[in-house]
């Protein structure tokens, strides 16, 4: 290469020629580092090198001065080349790369390898010593290298061999795994390496011990691959590598080694060890003598160490500046808390005990050099204030974190925590904290992070919070604040995340809030905020996250609103009053991804502005008040939209013939006022809901949606059969097609097996009971009612153990009803009623447990349709509440949401015979028993008053006989009550309950059984109309005046004869008895006497 020479002045003879010299050097050797070889190789003539040689020390001792100007600098600084040979090997290294998505090997080109990306020589021999190709942008969201797009995809080349002075070398985070998957053994090879990062790899199999060749190697990362991808039974190849500092092996399978701690004993150069996610069971080996002298960082995290903690070998590692165990969930720490050999770890700075059952912080007072402690997850209780008060004071200065997360620390906040004076993070999320924000906290200046999310904090958010300035992020959601919004947390200029949602804040979002710039997540979500939505809200350019939903905010949300969120990509503004006015040639300046507007005015025609919306993923526009037809542009807009809601409105018209092109996954078009027939269903959809609407036709006879898991079409005009492709939908968990015109015979689908919810009820169904429904075990709600099936019930259906709701009314089953269907342990609605039939009712009730259990294991309320968070559809008692009916208290309900507390049996207008049950009264959680319109006999059970939550009790229109038990008297909840046309006599118990039902008439609960009598029926009872309560433990006994006289008399004549026989027989008792009474018969003598002399007396004298 040319070299550029300096001009020299012309009195400098000898700096002249030395210059010279140079040039000619640089332009007959293109490259200095093949002058030394050149030179070597040579046949000069001594003479030759000799004067050679001496003019150019004369040279050099002449113009020291322009050599130390003019040195030629290292030939790969200035475009020089590589070697040959090293150059070709980094070149086959290249051809093994297949995909090189990010570009990073572009500069693999052109004579100069040392120039190239990745690539370093040393300065002194231009021998390759670095090759750094570490993937530095992995994917958030990826499940592994090889699923990242940055990532080099191929294999390490063997090639890498002849780089025979390489000491660093660095593919980390890529997905270089060859044929096999496994690390190449040859890396053993390079004994000059000082450093090896094969991290984030996802390579599988053992771990080659060839890598305990490489005694120069000082760091070794293997770790953060595939889970368990790797393992190893052996790593005493380690001790082989005397210089060794730093050791990660994290995420490999370490499980079948137990004296893993000694073998990392004989390495005193150690400084890190990070063996987390080993699926280590135990670190409680003894260490009679400690090498690990040196050792500053210490993980063991998230592995299985469920021996007791306080007996492990690393307490006495007094050196450590770093030792996390967060995650071993199995810890068993000694009385609960940290060993008092913490105390001995003068050095450490960083303390990670999270998730480890740990109880208690133990003496914390000698750890002056902490700055990083984290307790989180561990269900810890006691007061906050003890805890921050107990942390070591000679720290306070230095603490810089304090993550106390996941725990149940109680009381307030104390001010001391304002002594922290270096404190950056203070995580105290889901604890159980009261009390306001103290001020003492407003001395922070060095805060970044502030999460007291998930308590129950009251009070106003302090004004004071505004001069925290160095603030990123503050969670203060889900709690119990008040007052309003301080418009001095506009202050906070670095502030990027915002989240006060889940409080009771009142008021106006004050428009000073906008001030915060930084912002890129803002939550203002369920409060109670009121007012307009500020229109500076379209200054927050780096807005990424709006959520203002849950709130009674009105007014108008216009383009001025959004004209500088550039940024923007999600935004949640509904169950608002807000009204969405855009001009239609507005332009959007943001790429939206989640867009939810429910319950906001949009309609009622569909706005141009939604146009704009054109590539977003997800889109909630139900309850908008549209009353339109979809326009032509609508499908196309939203043609790579994922999830689209537009239910709930007034839409009419009919749908596409073809939405095949649609990248659609959930669909929910319920609710409205659609027509026609059904499409055909979208090849990638996971859900679909048309139901309520008028669609009308038959259903799809070809279904290509093979990861359809949910389908609701019920409530529609739908008629002829179920289409045997249906049975093509094998990922399918719920079916419902209730409602419609449906005939024929179901499809037998036995390639679907996860059926979880199937509603077929409301057609014209006949056949036998579905067989394919025996390998469907996770089945919970079955509805098949009033339809014409026939047929007997199979026996297996007790196996269908999560079997919640059975719907079968309706029909014209016959034969007797499975035994095993009281084996169903979860279930809450059985509903047999009106088919045909006969036998007894089925003994062992106490086998039903839920419906034993008071309020215990209800379906969930909760529906939970896919959207922006759920990955999977769960339809609860929401959906189910709206379209079941419940006959109870004589009558048709619909209970909606509050089904998932209904318990109820109904086994009403069959052939029953024999006697109810007696266990039958254990079902303590039964709300509704119909067991009317069947042929039972014998008696109502005594102990039916036990079923204290039963509300409607229907047993009319049987051959019941005897009396009414007393303890009906207890059912308090009761509501509802028929016993009319059976064979009951006796009194009717009365009760504070009983005499409330059917006030305006009650005597038709009992109507049609002669024998009975007494209120409320206008037939007395023989003899006394009064008689006793009962109860639940009692019975009532009943005045009869004939048996009282007989009684009476009876016990004279007993009395009296028992009395003579005791005086006939006992001497002592006779004289005893006839003193008393010739006493007695004295004083009655004296007393007569005496009082009939004294009225003579008076009658004379008057």
């Amino acid at each position: 290469m040319t070299q550029t020479l300096t001009a020299v002045s012309a009195g400098h003879m000898a700096k002249h020629l030395f210059v010279v010299w140079l040039w000619w050097i640089a332009n007959t050797r293109r490259r200095a580092c093949s002058i030394l070889p050149s030179l070597r190789s040579s046949a000069m003539h001594p003479t030759t090198n000799l004067l050679f040689t001496t003019f150019i020390i004369i040279s050099i001792a002449s113009s020291s001065q322009v050599v130390h100007a003019l040195a030629p600098q290292p030939q790969h600084a200035h475009g020089g080349g590589c070697i040959p040979a090293e150059r070709a090997a980094l070149l086959s290294f290249h051809k093994g790369i297949t995909s090189d998505s990010a570009h990073v090997l572009a500069s693999w080109h052109g004579h100069d390898c040392c120039q190239w990306r990745g690539v370093s020589c040393s300065n002194q021999t231009c021998h390759v010593i670095k090759l750094h190709l570490r993937n530095t942008s992995p994917g958030l969201y990826t499940a592994g290298s090889c699923s990242d797009a940055n990532s080099l995809v191929g294999e390490i080349s063997p090639s890498l061999l002849s780089l025979n002075h390489l000491q660093h070398l660095d593919l980390s985070m890529n997905c270089l795994l060859g044929p096999n998957g496994h690390i190449p053994q040859f890396l053993g090879s390079m004994e000059n390496l000082r450093y090896l990062n094969l991290s984030g790899m996802t390579f599988t199999g053992r771990v080659p011990s060839q890598l305990g060749n490489l005694t120069k190697l000082q760091h070794l990362d293997l770790g953060k691959g595939y889970y368990y991808g790797m393992y190893s039974t052996d790593i005493s190849w380690l001790t082989n590598l005397p210089l060794l500092q730093y050791l990660s092996m994290s995420t490999i399978n370490l499980s079948r080694i137990a004296d893993w701690p000694h073998t990392l004993n004989m390495i005193p150069s150690l400084r890190v060890i990070n063996l987390a996610e080993c699926l280590l069971d135990t670190a409680s080996q003894s260490l009679p003598h400690l090498n690990l002298t040196k050792l500053e960082k210490l993980d063991l995290s998230l592995n299985n160490l469920d021996h007791s903690i306080a007996s492990s070998w690393f307490w006495k590692v007094s050196s450590l500046k770093y030792l996390s165990l967060q995650g071993n969930l199995q810890a068993n720490w000694l009385f609960g808390k940290l060993p008092d050999a913490i105390g001995n770890m003068t050095s450490l700075k960083v303390l990670d005990v999270s998730f480890t059952n740990l109880n208690e912080t133990g003496n914390l007072k000698n750890l002056c050099c902490l700055e990083i402690l984290d307790l989180s997850g561990n269900l810890m209780n006691g007061d906050i204030a003890v805890l921050m008060e107990g942390l070591p004071q000679c720290a306070w200065e230095k603490l810089q974190e304090l993550h106390f997360r996941g725990n149940k620390f109680m009381g307030t906040l104390p001010n001391v925590v304002g002594e922290f004076s270096s404190l950056r993070k203070l995580d105290l999320v889901n604890n159980n904290l009261v009390g306001a924000i103290p001020p003492g906290l407003m001395n922070l200046a060095h805060l970044t992070i502030l999460d007291f999310s998930e308590n129950q904090l009251n009070g106003n958010v302090p004004s004071e919070i505004g001069g925290l300035t160095a603030l990123t992020y503050l969670g203060i959601d889900s709690n119990n604040l008040t007052g309003g919004i301080p418009a001095e947390l506009g202050k906070l200029k670095y502030l990027a995340t915002l989240h006060l949602s889940g409080n009771k804040i009142t008021g106006p979002i004050p428009p000073g809030l906008m001030h915060s710039t930084s912002l890129t997540i803002l939550d203002l979500s369920s409060n109670y905020l009121d007012g307009s939505v500020p229109t500076e809200l379209g200054s927050l350019e780096n807005l990424l996250y709006l959520d203002l939903r849950n709130n009674n905010l009105s007014g108008v949300i216009t383009e001025e609103h959004f004209v500088n969120l550039k940024s923007l990509k999600i935004i949640n503004l509904s169950y608002n009053n807000l009204k969405i006015v855009v001009d239609s040639d507005w332009c959007s300046s943001f790429k939206l991804q989640i867009a939810d507007f429910a319950l906001c005015q949009v309609g009622p025609l569909f706005p141009a502005w939604l146009q704009q919306l054109h590539g977003v993923s997800i889109l909630d526009i139900s309850s908008t008040g549209l009353a339109d037809k979809f326009p032509d542009w609508f499908w196309y807009t939203f043609s790579q939209t994922k999830y689209l809601d537009v239910s709930k409105n007034q839409i009419n018209g009919s749908l596409p013939a073809h939405l095949d092109s649609m990248a659609l996954e959930e669909l929910y078009l319920s609710s409205n006022q659609l027509t026609g027939s059904i499409p055909s269903l979208l090849i990638n959809i996971t859900m679909l809901d048309i139901s309520n609407n008028n669609f009308s036709g038959v259903i799809p006879s070809k279904f290509e949606a093979s990861r359809l898991r949910i389908l609701l079409i019920y409530s529609n005009q739908l008629g002829g059969y179920i289409p045997e492709s249906i049975c093509k939908l094998q990922q399918l968990l719920y079916l419902d097609l209730s409602n419609n015109v449906l005939e024929g015979e179901i499809p037998q689908c036995f390639g679907i097996q996860n059926m979880q919810f199937l509603l077929l009820g409301n057609n014209s169904l006949s056949g036998k009971f579905p067989a394919f429904l025996q390998n469907n075990t996770a089945l919970e709600f079955l509805d098949l009612a009033w339809n014409k099936l026939s047929g007997r019930l199979p026996p297996w259906i007790g196996d269908l153990e999560k079997l919640r709701l059975v719907l079968l009314s309706h029909n014209s089953f016959s034969y007797d009803i499975p035994v095993n269907t009281t084996s169903l342990k979860y279930l809450q609605y059985l509903d047999l009623s009106c088919n045909n039939f006969s036998g007894t009712i089925p003994w062992h009730m106490l086998n039903l447990t839920l419906m034993t259990e008071v309020q215990k294991g209800f379906m969930s309320m909760v529906d939970s349709y896919g959207g922006p968070t759920n990955s999977m559809t769960q339809p609860g008692a929401s959906h189910v509440g709206e379209i079941l009916l419940v006959v109870t208290k004589g009558q048709q309900l619909v209970y909606g949401r509050t089904l998932i507390y209904f318990v109820s049996i109904d086994l009403s207008c069959n052939s029953l015979t024999g006697e109810i049950p007696t266990d039958i009264t254990s079902l303590d959680a039964l709300m509704n028993l119909n067991l009317s319109s069947n042929k039972l006999s014998g008696q109502i059970p005594n102990m039916i008053g036990a079923m204290q939550s039963v509300v409607s009790l229907d047993l009319s229109e049987n051959k019941l006989s005897g009396e009414i038990p007393p303890s009906l008297s207890s059912l308090a909840s009761l509501e509802a009550l028929n016993l009319s046309y059976n064979n009951l006599s006796g009194r009717i118990p009365s009760g504070r309950q009983l005499d409330t039902l059917n006030s305006d008439n009650p005597s038709l609960i009992y109507i049609g059984n002669s024998g009975l009598c007494g209120p409320p029926l206008q037939k007395n009872c023989p003899g006394n109309d009064s008689f006793i309560h009962g109860d639940l433990g009692g019975s009532k006994l009943e005045f009869d005046p004939l048996t009282f006289q007989f009684g009476l008399v009876l016990g004279l004549v007993v009395g009296f004869w028992m009395v003579f026989c005791a005086l006939l027989f006992k001497r002592t008792w006779r004289i005893a008895y006839f003193r008393l009474f010739d006493k007695a018969y004295d004083q009655v003598y004296v007393i007569v006497v005496v009082k009939w002399a004294s009225f003579a007396k008076n009658t004379t004298a008057e």
